[in-house]
């Protein structure tokens, strides 16, 4: 994707506000000379400005907090307080994109009457069908989180053959748990190929499709609908560049010809593209391209964090541990760290065990259960989140698209 410069004024969104509140102003002097029409000008100029400015220091907040998680370090515990890219950061970014898209759609709402002037109509449109991509991305997220889902039941057969309560461990229980972890290796390894199960398996949300008899299978046996959504060739890398394909930042004439609402546009394309781009980052899923190009003005409040946390996840993928996983997800890391740890240690060809290496054992166990914990009360919030933002897209530009439909008439 083409870099992403900034060609507008360098001046501060704060300048450009009272430039576009002294414009509205002039205005108001110019068409009336009445003292009382000229305040009234004057005073929704300035409650415009507010609101502007109310959501580029709402969404600042909101990422700066998302900034001030901890890094995963690699002696952390899998299950341990929230860091970046563990479920329950992924959790706040969604809640945080959510809150962003529901401010967002309350601008264009109050302001659906100008919605059909250029070049807003044109921006805001553009809008719209990056929102239609990250649909894609949220049927296919949800794709991974069944993955993990499926990791995790590995793990717990793990568990109960090795449970720590035992005084000792038999053979049997070290060939039982060793069994597991081989097909969770495998597991882990299919997903990878392009040819993977879950590749073809694909869902969406709220839609059953059950004109087969292995369809209807596959839906009873895992509770979730099937759709023909994302296809076998489907790409999040190739998604992610068509969501921030053409995503310039504003230029100083747009944003007096826009009257400053392109700046809410930008802002809101930025964050889809940065939210999007965080889940694939961290969920498995076909073709996940890390190396999206994400550059933002500066000036704009919420620039630095959003920028230093794409920053982090980048680093994060380039580590030596990270660079061929399934997904950058602290708990996938959990899961990858302690299944190759337990197969070193419950191999059935060491039995007996000698005490340091059961002792050893009994140590590795918490650590998954740990991970296990994490990922059976984080998987399921999460994977509602996601839900949510599906819904929340797909009404947001139903309603916005009738605005631009009817904001001329």
């Amino acid at each position: 994707m083409p870099a992403t410069d900034y060609q507008g004024s360098s001046v501060p969104f704060a300048s450009l506000g009272r430039s576009i509140l002294s414009i509205r102003r002039e205005q108001a002097h110019s068409m009336d000379t009445h003292h009382d029409d000229a305040g009234g000008g004057a005073a929704a100029a300035a409650a415009h400005e507010l609101e502007l400015e109310s959501f580029q220091r709402h969404v600042a907040e909101l990422f700066q907090d998302l900034a001030s998680a901890g890094g995963s370090s690699a002696g952390s515990s899998a299950g341990g307080g929230e860091e970046l890219l563990s479920l329950s950061w992924i959790r706040r970014l969604l809640e945080a994109f959510l809150v962003c898209q529901e401010e967002f759609k309350a601008i264009l709402m109050n302001h659906r009457g100008v919605l059909s002037r250029s070049p807003l109509d044109r921006l805001v449109a553009e809008f719209f069908e990056r929102s239609v991509k990250a649909l894609d991305v949220c049927n296919a997220i949800r794709d991974g989180l069944e993955q993990i889902r499926q990791w995790h039941k590995h793990l717990e057969i793990v568990q109960v053959a090795l449970d720590p309560h035992h005084r000792a461990f038999g053979e049997g229980q070290l060939r039982r748990a060793k069994k597991a972890l081989t097909d969770l290796t495998i597991a882990m390894l299919d997903e990878k190929e392009a040819g993977s199960v879950v590749a073809h398996r694909n869902r969406s949300f709220g839609r059953i499709n059950t004109s087969t008899k292995d369809h209807h299978r596959l839906a009873v046996g895992h509770s979730r609908s099937l759709s023909w959504s994302v296809s076998r060739s489907w790409s999040a890398a190739r998604q992610l560049q068509g969501i921030g394909n053409n995503l310039a930042a504003p230029r100083s004439h747009e944003i007096v010809a826009t009257n400053g609402l392109i700046l809410p546009v930008y802002t809101m394309n930025s964050v889809l593209l940065f939210v999007m781009s965080a889940l694939v980052a961290a969920i498995p899923c076909q073709d996940r391209g890390l190396q999206t190009h994400f550059s933002v003005p500066r000036n704009f409040s919420w620039a630095a964090s959003m920028t230093s946390l794409h920053e982090r996840i980048l680093e994060e993928s380039k580590k030596r541990d990270r660079r061929n996983s399934s997904g950058l997800l602290k708990e996938i890391q959990g899961i990858e760290r302690c299944s190759r740890h337990l197969a070193e240690l419950a191999d059935p060809s060491q039995f007996p065990l000698g005490e340091e290496r059961e002792m050893e054992l009994r140590q590795r166990l918490q650590e998954l259960s740990q991970v296990c914990d994490s990922l059976k009360n984080g998987l399921d919030p999460l994977e509602r989140h996601v839900r949510d933002v599906f819904h929340r897209i797909v009404r947001s530009r139903t309603d916005g698209l009738d605005w631009l439909g009817h904001s001329g008439t």
